[in-house]
């Protein structure tokens, strides 16, 4: 670390103490500082900033502010919640939007809306809150519960292998809410969008990501007990004839299933296609059709049966992805532990 963000932390570390209970008010400025000088400017402000022709930034009050406007969203509420008066609140925006050269509200008659510069700045004073609560609570002492939201992100057809972790973290705190987006978007950590994102695929190579293995999760095509007493068993790979599949419309960057399909499904023996991969394995499941699902899956519900032989190819690492700024804190390093005692215990 850098002689001066060491001297930095110091005097961000002793303020601290010195204040105590008003860490809150004079605390925001030292470890903002602390956080964007030492990590030298953090990347996504300092991209976004050049982006906008913003050469400098040291209104750290002002952005406070506007953070508790974007939260709560309206001067009224952030005047209270700061205890300033509604004046203040207006010139702190003012003097921000000022130095930015652009807008960060649209005005309108029920309160405020995020511009697009906006949102970047809610995203970068919402991951220092979120780092000043964290080290305010160590340096009291530890909190006895934790409190807050945890923001997770899984492909939804990975969803149910974290569904155990989720019930042991809540089991240990019960006082923070989980956020699970399940879907195929892709939330930028650097953003604060999540917390901790489960990624299927190649390694991320993010440079302030803290990757770690998480599993290596195989699949084959299978049909269910339902299918084969109406269809039959598929003896080999060449006996597809009169069988019928359950297919997504794509499989993503699965080259050697898309290949397989693409040589052995004609589109008159797919029988139901969803971009959900639940609807799908429900229906193989129901017997409408053989299909592929993981193996973890066919082995923990039940009546599949494996038609292809194992293919090593057909698998998918798993990692486990948190922000470096954002992975040491209390609420992450809990759900974290809590993920991979589930995954020992399997």
């Amino acid at each position: 670390m850098p002689p001066d963000t060491v001297a930095c932390w110091g005097t961000a570390t002793s303020t601290f103490w010195c204040f105590g209970h008003f860490y809150k008010s004079y605390f925001w400025l030292l470890l903002y500082i602390q956080c964007i000088i030492a990590r030298q400017n953090e990347r996504i402000y300092a991209e976004g900033a050049r982006k906008k022709g913003i050469v400098n930034m040291d209104k750290w009050a002002e952005l406070r502010t506007a953070y508790q406007v974007a939260k709560l969203g309206t001067v009224s509420a952030a005047a209270n919640a700061l205890g300033f008066h509604r004046a203040t609140v207006n010139r702190h925006i003012d003097v921000l939007e000022e130095e930015m050269g652009a807008r960060i509200f649209i005005r309108h008659a029920r309160g405020y809306t995020l511009t697009e510069l906006g949102e970047d700045v809610l995203r970068v004073a919402q991951k220092t809150e979120e780092i000043i609560e964290d080290l305010a609570g160590r340096v009291q002492g530890g909190k006895t519960a934790l409190e807050g939201e945890l923001k997770l992100t899984i492909l939804a057809g990975f969803a149910e292998l974290i569904m155990k972790p989720i019930s042991d973290f809540r089991a240990e705190n019960p006082n923070c809410i989980v956020n699970l987006d399940a879907s195929e978007n892709l939330a930028k950590l650097e953003y604060g969008e999540a917390h901790i994102a489960l990624r299927a695929g190649p390694k991320p190579d993010h440079p302030d990501y803290v990757v770690s293995n998480f599993a290596q999760i195989s699949f084959n095509l299978y049909a269910h007990d339902s299918y084969i007493k109406k269809f039959g068993m598929p003896k080999d790979a060449s006996d597809f004839g009169g069988h019928q599949f359950i297919l997504p419309p794509s499989f993503g960057g699965h080259l050697s299933v898309r290949q397989w399909i693409k040589n052995i499904v004609r589109p008159d023996m797919i029988a139901l296609s969803s971009e959900h991969v639940d609807v799908n394995f429900k229906a193989v499941f129901a017997g409408v059709g053989i299909g592929i699902i993981q193996d973890y899956k066919a082995k923990r519900y039940g009546g599949f049966h494996r038609v292809l032989p194992i293919n090593e190819e057909w698998s998918a690492p798993i990692w486990l992805v948190t922000h470096v700024d954002l992975h040491r804190t209390d609420k992450v390093q809990a759900m974290l532990r809590s993920i991979k005692s589930a995954r020992q215990e399997e």
